[in-house]
């Protein structure tokens, strides 16, 4: 009875090993199906600097929608509201610290992501503004409707800068070889800082998210640029001296242009 016993333990192991191998074989072929390249994810910051371009590019299942989330890491924001006090001077009259927001946020999508990706799947992942407006922490606030109205400027805020961007219908698509080719040419924003950013790639079917891909963005000072900064970080009052005499140095240089033109009229 015993042996009977070793014996058929034995063969439910052995099947319950084959059945996890075969997973495993699955999710590598599925995940393996799924690619992401940037292209130019070395950007330098120079003293001629006005931005960049990055091209995200890879393979997907031809059947699968598809999601480009283009992020810095979350970090710590601070949004002032200004108003008016003693109903003439216009002042900072409220201040927000948000937590968990990154500095750059941008998302692509083959269609709008409501109608691809369920909620559930959009606030696991932070894909959309109501996801990342559930995600991030912010103080001080009343109540929800406090919060949204908040988060709302801030999105605004950051929209202007060049900063936040949602879009669809922008991915262009190409069937080869039965698989799907895509690609994305996103406009770089000067304003976002030195830094990683990482480019993510999900692949939708059923509302669900079923594979992920990555491919990392570097952004970096070079040259003058970071000499400048540099200094400003470590030695704040060299750098408040080469300012002054910078601008000396430009307001001179037009007092010559004026002079030689004749004066100002």
């Amino acid at each position: 009875m015993k042996k009977n016993k070793v014996k058929k333990a034995a063969i439910v192991l052995l099947a319950l090993a084959v059945v996890v191998m075969g997973l495993a074989i699955i999710v590598d072929r599925a995940s393996a199906e799924l690619t992401a390249k940037a292209n130019h994810d070395h950007i330098t910051i120079d003293f001629f600097y006005h931005g960049s371009t990055v091209n995200v590019s890879g393979i997907s299942d031809p059947d699968a929608d598809l999601i480009i989330k283009i992020a810095s890491p979350e970090a710590h924001e601070t949004l002032k509201e200004k108003g008016k006090v003693g109903g003439f001077l216009w002042m900072n009259v409220a201040t927000l610290k948000l937590e968990k927001v990154p500095n750059l946020y941008s998302v692509y999508s083959t269609k709008k992501i409501d109608e691809i990706l369920s909620p559930q799947e959009m606030d696991k992942y932070v894909i959309g503004y109501p996801a990342l407006g559930k995600h991030a922490e912010m103080s001080p606030v009343k109540d929800e409707a406090d919060k949204a109205r908040w988060f709302s400027e801030f999105i605004k805020f950051k929209e202007n800068s060049k900063l936040y961007n949602i879009s669809f219908g922008k991915i262009d698509l190409k069937g080869k070889d039965g698989k799907q080719e895509y690609t994305i040419l996103t406009e770089w924003p000067y304003q976002a800082p030195p830094g990683d950013y990482l480019a993510t790639v999900y692949a939708v079917k059923d509302g669900k998210v079923v594979e992920i891909a990555e491919s990392k963005v570097s952004v970096e000072q070079v040259g003058i640029v970071k000499t400048l900064s540099n200094m400003a970080k470590n030695n704040g009052a060299l750098y408040g001296f080469i300012s002054i005499i910078s601008a000396l140095g430009a307001g001179f240089g037009v007092g010559l242009v004026f002079r030689k033109g004749g004066g100002a009229h």
